[in-house]
């Protein structure tokens, strides 16, 4: 079975904001296969694409980003997931806004919900698809750029990006990570302006 989980904080709150990208990408793969989603055997909701080898869930956890892992560790015990059919889809301050990078295993780079994912599975050999959402004004603390509405220019990119990285998530439902890797880790091009989604080469 394959296992996407986008993270996010759950209410209404936190609807639009950069730190719910994840949230954002598995809404938009679950619009395309017209499935939706309900109450998990975990604090998280699930939708159950079919059509795909094996099974998949789409999952968005509805513990807070930092405690993301105790659901998808549940999730994943309760449905016997193998590491390798995991997928964990999240926003990125370390990318320009719009870019995607695909690892196939790898640290947590800083991102809490990533850290707690890694110290629930205890193992750090999942795949995770990053977007990026950008640093923001640098004189602006962190935290408030990510948890702060998408707007304006950054809207429209992110909306792009959301629509590839839903790419991304349906061809990882359908082969292997490396796939995924070889797509969506091109090197970047140029769009005439420097600005919108793109990949980034450098796949671990």
């Amino acid at each position: 079975m394959k296992l996407i989980v986008g993270l996010g904080n759950p209410g209404p709150r936190y609807r639009g904001t950069f730190h719910n990208v994840g949230f954002d990408v598995v809404d938009e793969v679950a619009r395309r296969r017209e499935v939706s989603f309900e109450a998990a055997p975990a604090e998280a909701l699930m939708a159950r694409v079919r059509g795909v080898d094996g099974g998949a869930l789409l999952v968005k956890p509805l513990t807070f980003m930092n405690v993301s892992g105790d659901a998808v560790g549940a999730l994943q015990r309760y449905y016997r997931v193998a590491v390798e059919d995991l997928l964990v889809v999240v926003d990125d301050v370390a990318l320009p806004a719009g870019r995607l990078r695909v690892r196939r295993s790898g640290s947590a780079g800083g991102h809490n919900g990533l850290k707690s994912i890694i110290a629930c599975l205890g193992t750090d050999g999942f795949a995770r698809l990053r977007v990026g959402v950008g640093r923001g004004d640098p004189r602006r603390d962190l935290a408030d750029h990510v948890l702060s509405r998408v707007t304006g220019e950054a809207r429209e990119t992110l909306v792009e990006a959301t629509s590839q990285a839903a790419d991304a998530a349906e061809l990882f439902l359908g082969g292997p990570i490396e796939d995924v890797m070889k797509r969506f880790n091109a090197a970047p091009k140029a769009d005439g302006d420097g600005n919108g989604p793109t990949a980034e080469r450098g796949a671990e």
